[in-house]
């Protein structure tokens, strides 16, 4: 059976991470990944052996440092049957209407707005609503992080309110440009933030509330989740409950920080030291006053990534159970 073709427009952050995703699996293949700058992420990508494209006029420009531009984004874009849009918030939305006059399928990121695509996907919670689909948008890493939690917990307890406060990283390790800062920033001002509607995209039933702040650090985000659940249960209960989610990891044996967490990837050989799973503390699932509170990490690198593999599995129909698409995806990734 031929493979999927896939190509990944923007090969920063989270888009070099889904073009190594999507080439670890059986059914699927990158067939291009495009720059718009001969730096040195489109350096390595051509290391790599990955075909490179960019904007017309930019050619010349990569040509002269010496990497080779296999075309234009759009030539890159008539190859290929799904495009995973990774640039950044605000600038993948000019580019729908290239996609739509190309006759491909698209995938965002949770840079950009709901609105766009009009279907927010999570591979737990909504996988077969995306079967088929032509524009998908894969929510941002505290949403996908939440939703993993929240779904399976109301599915079997039923979530009557969520309160949340994000502890967020001020910036991406390589960003030079965004911090560090000294300071800890209240994200927005304005309360709720807008992670809470943003889960409601994928869970649109869930009563949330949430707020936020930067600290100065570059590893992951924490959140501190308190859940009214409708049905009784034990902090046993959830920990079982949690053993069952392949993308939920319980971590303990001396881990008291988001440091040692990186470690654990790193000494786990983890790609570009990648954790792909929610990290929750298990001993800090707790029912106090018949509420339930936990801690977890999000890698906001990486938690995404398995998440655009799922997606681009269901718009092309190639499996249409999400267990299924979530275990192979996972196998191939090593997690």
């Amino acid at each position: 059976m031929a493979k999927a073709k896939i190509a990944v427009n923007g090969y920063g952050t989270i888009g070099k991470r889904v073009a190594d995703a999507v080439q670890a699996q059986d059914d699927m293949e990158i067939v291009g990944v495009s720059k718009t700058r001969p730096n040195y992420e489109a350096a390595v990508a051509h290391q790599l052996g990955y075909d490179i494209y960019t904007l017309s006029d930019r050619i010349e420009a990569f040509e002269k440092a010496g990497i080779p531009a296999a075309g234009t984004l759009e030539e890159m874009i008539e190859k290929v049957d799904l495009v995973v849009d990774c640039t950044p918030g605000g600038i993948g939305e000019k580019n729908k209407e290239m996609y739509e006059k190309a006759g491909v399928k698209a995938i965002w990121q949770g840079g950009e707005e709901h609105e766009l695509t009009g279907f927010s996907f999570n591979a737990v919670s909504n996988y077969e609503g995306a079967l088929g689909l032509d524009f998908v948008r894969v929510v941002s890493c505290n949403t996908t992080g939440l939703c993993r939690v929240i779904y399976p917990i109301d599915k079997k307890y039923g979530v009557k309110k969520a309160r949340v406060t994000l502890v967020r990283r001020a910036a991406d390790p390589n960003d030079a440009k965004t911090g560090p800062i000294n300071a800890i920033v209240p994200n927005p001002i304005k309360l709720p933030s807008h992670h809470g509607p943003d889960v409601k995209t994928v869970i649109p039933h869930i009563n949330i509330t949430t707020a936020a702040m930067k600290i100065p650090t570059t590893l992951m985000h924490l959140h501190t989740v308190n859940l009214e659940l409708e049905k009784e249960c034990s902090a046993e209960d959830i920990r079982e409950l949690f053993k069952t989610q392949s993308r939920i990891r319980l971590i303990g044996q001396g881990i008291s920080s988001t440091a040692e967490i990186i470690e654990v990837a790193r000494d786990l050989k983890r790609p570009r030291s990648d954790m792909w799973e929610n990290c929750v503390w298990e001993e800090s699932i707790t029912i106090h006053d018949g509420e339930l509170y936990f801690f977890q990490a999000i890698h906001q690198e990486s938690d995404v990534v398995p998440e655009n593999v799922d997606a681009i599995r269901a718009m092309l129909e190639l499996e249409s159970d999400a267990e299924k698409s979530i275990a192979k995806t996972n196998r191939a990734l090593g997690l």
